[in-house]
């Protein structure tokens, strides 16, 4: 197979023999010992020759997969010309690792192509954990040092026009697919460079995978598709890793095309299916510490847009103001998520952010403010097993006595022990009680039978 020809010339030394390109194969990385430093000079002294060698200003205006078959191209003849002896396995790994250096993310692209990975955790050069299926492990990828990463990271933030170095060490950015990234660096982080990616699957999961996995059952499916065609207003809570922003995106998926959404995130991470989205991303300062848009603007701005529906990524602070007024005038339906261990840690959690906003009010005030807007509180854990459940589905139902908030569960996950392989045991339950928005979505068009509300002695185990 001979050098492509194309109008434009990439190559700026003299044409290579024809040749086939090398087969890029995932092969498993090695340890560190003598002849992977030996390695390390080679793919070292094989990228600056290629950095030389190459026409990358001509390279961008191709198309993406005829840039990646240049560069392979290219790689493969530079490694022929190679003085160092290396087999056809080094070769290989070699050219793959040089690939994903100029083209991805460097050691971190095998972990990127493996779907049942969620997380992602650098904790320095030298240490890389991955969650898989619920667990973490720690996995023998490695960076060449503190600087490589480094440059891996400053890849990553500059794709979303954002920047990290001394002055600002650390930064939220996201992927192209959606996936979320926290990275940290030197002087906060004592040990070099941290990067956090919170992966997004390809295949968004639907009701019916959640219900496959055991973290609800079809009952409570029912109901969470009924709130979300009612508008009826809804905060997700739960620690970190539990699933709130899945929840959310099932959750909106439901709302129907008709309506316009504005979704406001610091990282855009939501991926709705609807047509009418207008989604809203903050900024953060810039050098001179100016020009930040925070989520309490854009709550603020989204408000002129005409939305029919608001929905926050996650409320950390003073927009919970704003977006609590939007739920209580005529934005109903509007959903958000918020970390918290319970559903009355959220509501408290609620509270304390309106006191911290700057805005002079009453607690029985900012209380009755929580109570009168939401409507329903969905609360999710992660288990030690790796399973991210339901564990409760909480009714507001206004004030008592005009002091404490009141509120009923509708569903909850009662937990039995553990059995031999670490498996959580429990099962879904109803306490019994018709929520209040049984009715509001009887006129929406989507009734809820009365007997998915029915006591514990119709529910079945499941593990």
């Amino acid at each position: 197979m001979g050098w492509p020809k194309y109008k434009k010339k990439v190559w700026k030394g003299a044409t290579p023999k024809g040749q086939d390109t090398l087969d890029l194969k995932i092969v498993a990385p090695r340890q560190h010992d003598g002849r992977e430093a030996l390695l390390y000079k080679v793919k070292t002294r094989i990228h600056h020759r290629l950095l030389e060698r190459l026409d990358f200003t001509q390279l961008e205006d191709l198309d993406e997969k005829l840039r990646a078959k240049e560069i392979r191209q290219a790689l493969g003849f530079l490694l022929e010309e190679e003085e160092e002896p290396l087999n056809m396995g080094e070769k290989t790994r070699l050219a793959r690792e040089l690939e994903f250096e100029i083209l991805g993310l460097g050691p971190l692209e095998p972990l990127l192509a493996d779907p049942a990975i969620s997380d992602i955790l650098v904790n320095g050069y030298n240490q890389v954990y991955i969650e898989k299926y619920g667990k973490l492990q720690l996995t023998d990828i490695r960076f060449q040092d503190n600087s490589h990463l480094l440059k891996i990271v400053n890849k990553i933030v500059s794709n979303v026009g954002r920047r990290i170095d001394e002055s600002t060490p650390m930064v939220d950015a996201r992927l192209p697919d959606g996936s979320r990234v926290n990275a940290i660096i030197p002087p906060l982080a004592l040990d070099g460079p941290m990067l956090c990616i919170r992966r997004f699957a390809v295949q968004r999961p639907t009701l019916e995978d959640l219900i496959q996995k055991g973290s609800l059952t079809a009952e409570n499916a029912e109901v969470i598709k009924a709130i979300a065609v009612a508008k009826i207003n809804v905060v997700i809570s739960g620690g970190t890793g539990a699933g709130k922003t899945t929840m959310l995106n099932i959750l909106s998926g439901y709302i129907p095309a008709t309506e316009r959404i504005i979704t406001i995130e610091d990282s855009a991470e939501l991926q709705l299916q609807q047509e009418h989205v207008c989604r809203l991303e903050t900024r953060p300062p810039n050098v001179e510490g100016k020009g930040e848009i925070t989520a309490r603007e854009l709550v603020r701005n989204s408000l002129r847009m005409r939305p029919d529906r608001v929905i926050v990524g996650e409320v950390r602070g003073a927009e919970v103001i704003d977006m609590l007024q939007a739920m209580n005038t005529g934005h109903e339906g509007s959903m958000t998520t918020i970390h918290a261990n319970t559903s009355r840690d959220a509501l408290t959690r609620l509270e304390t952010m309106i006191s911290l906003s700057g805005i002079t009010i009453q607690e029985k005030t900012a209380r009755q403010m929580v109570g009168s807007s939401i409507d329903v509180i969905i609360q999710l854990v992660r288990h030690s097993d790796g399973v991210r459940r339901m564990v409760g589905f909480s009714e507001i139902t206004g004030m008592e006595s005009g002091v404490v908030i009141s509120m009923q569960d509708i569903f909850v996950f009662e937990r039995h022990g553990i059995d031999e392989e670490g498996r959580i045991l429990g099962r879904y339950v109803a306490t019994g009680v018709r929520p209040r928005f049984a009715d509001r979505c009887r006129l929406f068009g989507v009734p809820l039978p009365d007997n998915i509300f029915n006591p514990p002695i119709r529910q079945t185990s499941i593990k």
